[in-house]
C-alpha cells in the first residue's frame, strides 16, 4: 500500500491499494471523530452508482458487513449538476433520512462528486466529516486531494465553494478499468501539470502506469497544499492552464472537458509568457510534444474577448489585476499579475502563435 499523511488544518492519510474498496469501513472506522454515528451518506453520479453503488459491490458489502446503515444519493453525470441546486437537494434529502450531525459522507466519483459531496458535508449542520473515495484518473491525482469544494454559477466555475479537508482519502486503482480513454487523458492532464509544475520524473512514471504517476502529482500538490492550504499565496501555482482553462470551459458550456480544457489553457500561456520574454526558457514546445503524443485537441472555437470576459470573473481575479500562472523553465512556474485589460491581448497572443 502506498500511504501519504496530508498535514493541514486536518491531517488526514491518503492511501492507495488495488482492492482498497473491499476493506473500505474498516480504513473509515480508524479515522473517524470519537462519537461519529453508524449512518453515512453515500454521494455518487447515477453512472458510478451502477459501476459500484449496488449492495453487491465491495464498498457498499464493505459498509453494510461493518454495520454502517447506508443511504445513497445519485445526481445526474455531468458537470451541470454541480450547482447549489444539487446542494440544497443532497441536503435535503439527509435531512429527511435523519442524517444528524454524527453521521458522515462518502463522496464516491470524479470531481463532480467531491466538490458536491464536500460542499455539503462543510455547510450540512454546520459541518459533518467526509471522505473522498476518487473513481476517476482526474480525482485521483488533483481533486480529491486539498480540500477545495465548490459549485459552478453564471459568473464561472466553482465561484461558490469551501475549503473543508477530508478524514480520508481511499484510491483504488482497479477503477481506472471502468473509465473510457477520454476520462483517462481527462486526468492525465492535471498529472502532466504537475510535472511542468514541479516535477519532470512525472513524465517518466507515466510509461510506468497511471496509477504511480497520478500518485507522484499527489505528492506535488500534498507539498504544496500544506504550505499555503488557503490559496493565499504559493498554492495559486496549481492553476497553471486554469484560468484560459475554465475561460474556455464556461464558453462551451462545460462541454469541453476539464483536462483538455488545461492542456490547451497551459499551452496558450506559455506562448503568450514566451511572446512577452516572461519565461527564462522556452516550455510551450515541450506543452506541444505532450499534446501531440496523447492527441488532445487545440481548441481555436472562441476568440481572445470572449474568453478574456469568460476569464475576467475568476477567482484568481485581485481587484483589477488577475493573477497569470506561467512556466518559466522546466519544473517551474512563477506567477504574474496582469491588469484585466491588458487580459485579452494575453491570450490573443497566445491565441496567434497556436
Amino acid at each position: 500500500m502506498q500511504k501519504l499523511t496530508m498535514h493541514t488544518s486536518r491531517i488526514y492519510d491518503i492511501l492507495m491499494e488495488d482492492g482498497l474498496l473491499a476493506s473500505a469501513a474498516n480504513r473509515i472506522a480508524e479515522v473517524l471523530p470519537p462519537g461519529t454515528g453508524r449512518k453515512c451518506c453515500v454521494v455518487c453520479d447515477k453512472t458510478v452508482y451502477m459501476l459500484y453503488g449496488k449492495s453487491n459491490k465491495p464498498l457498499p458489502k464493505s459498509l453494510m458487513d461493518a454495520g454502517y446503515e447506508v443511504g445513497y444519493y445519485a445526481f445526474p453525470p455531468g458537470e451541470e449538476s454541480k450547482t447549489l441546486d444539487t446542494v440544497a437537494d443532497l441536503c435535503g434529502f439527509m435531512s429527511e433520512s435523519h442524517f444528524t450531525r454524527e453521521d458522515f459522507i462518502i463522496a464516491l466519483g470524479g470531481g463532480v462528486c467531491g466538490d458536491i459531496a464536500g460542499f455539503a458535508a462543510s455547510v450540512y449542520m454546520r459541518g459533518i466529516p467526509y471522505v473522498q473515495i476518487p473513481t476517476t484518473l482526474l480525482a485521483m491525482a488533483d481533486s480529491s486531494i486539498g480540500g477545495k469544494t465548490g459549485v459552478n454559477t453564471e459568473a464561472g466555475k466553482n465561484m461558490i465553494g469551501t475549503i473543508w479537508q477530508p478524514h480520508l482519502v481511499l484510491i483504488d486503482p482497479k477503477v481506472l478499468e471502468t473509465l473510457p480513454e477520454d476520462e483517462l487523458l481527462n486526468g492525465l492532464a492535471e498529472i502532466i501539470k504537475a510535472g511542468f509544475l514541479a516535477d519532470g520524473t512525472i513524465f517518466d512514471t507515466i510509461s510506468e502506469g497511471l496509477p504511480e504517476a497520478a500518485f507522484k502529482a499527489i505528492q506535488v500538490k500534498q507539498a504544496i497544499v500544506e504550505e499555503d492550504e488557503r490559496e493565499s499565496g504559493k498554492r495559486r501555482l496549481l492553476n497553471f492552464g486554469h484560468t484560459i482553462g475554465h475561460a474556455m470551459e464556461k464558453c462551451s458550456g462545460y462541454c469541453i472537458p476539464h483536462g483538455c480544457a488545461v492542456m490547451n489553457g497551459m499551452y496558450l500561456t506559455a506562448l503568450a509568457a514566451e511572446d512577452l520574454g516572461w519565461s527564462s526558457e522556452p516550455i510551450a514546445g515541450l506543452i506541444k510534444n505532450v499534446i501531440d503524443a496523447f492527441a488532445y485537441p487545440i481548441c481555436k472555437d472562441y476568440s481572445a474577448e470572449a474568453l478574456a470576459e469568460a476569464a475576467a470573473g475568476d477567482k484568481k481575479r485581485v481587484s483589477d489585476n488577475i493573477i497569470i500562472v506561467y512556466p518559466d523553465r522546466p519544473g517551474c512556474c512563477a506567477m504574474r499579475e496582469l491588469p484585466i485589460r491588458e487580459l485579452e491581448d494575453f491570450i490573443g497572443r497566445g491565441l496567434a502563435k497556436a
